[in-house]
């Protein structure tokens, strides 16, 4: 290709599409540090507080919610930056895939679960993904499941998966 083409040596990748790569001895970390503080400023959360779940154990919302409507523009904007967080911080899967569902017409009960999972990303800003470069090592996964589908009256039939160590 050199002989084709003009190019130059960038030297190794450190970020790419709002993508943080570390590049160690040991492991190649991957991550969204940057992006995900840009997210927090951008909602105004990002001096909350942290917490330590992305979102309520058993909790039931609907599309048929009475709540006050909230902006459904601001709603979707930040449903939207968490989704593309999810690609480094599948932990977070669940929690935004069950957000998302309510982006047509966002209610308050549904800010509130958006700003718990804003304030869980305030906690585990640094989180991402590790993967060992030795070959005897192995990606340990931690995969959580909904349960509790016959229950949820707004689910898609689908058993959505999240985790990541």
């Amino acid at each position: 290709m050199v002989a084709q083409f003009r190019m130059s040596d960038l030297g190794a990748l450190s970020y790419y599409l709002g993508i943080e790569v570390r590049q160690g001895k040991e492991e190649l970390t991957l991550g969204q540090s940057v992006y995900a503080s840009k997210l927090l400023e951008w909602s105004g959360m990002a001096k909350c507080k942290p917490c330590m779940t992305p979102m309520e154990e058993r909790l039931k919302l609907t599309k048929a919610s009475t709540a006050a409507k909230v902006d459904a523009a601001l709603y979707q904007s930040i449903v939207g930056g968490l989704r593309y967080l999810v690609h480094m911080r599948p932990n977070i899967a669940f929690a935004v895939g069950y957000v998302s569902r309510f982006m047509e017409d966002p209610r308050e009960d549904h800010w509130a679960t958006v700003k718990q999972l804003l304030r869980y990303v305030k906690g585990t800003v640094d989180q991402g993904i590790i993967f060992p470069k030795t070959g005897g090592s192995r990606l340990q996964l931690t995969v959580f499941s909904d349960a509790d589908m016959a229950a949820c009256s707004s689910s898609s039939g689908q058993l959505q998966f999240y985790g990541c160590r």
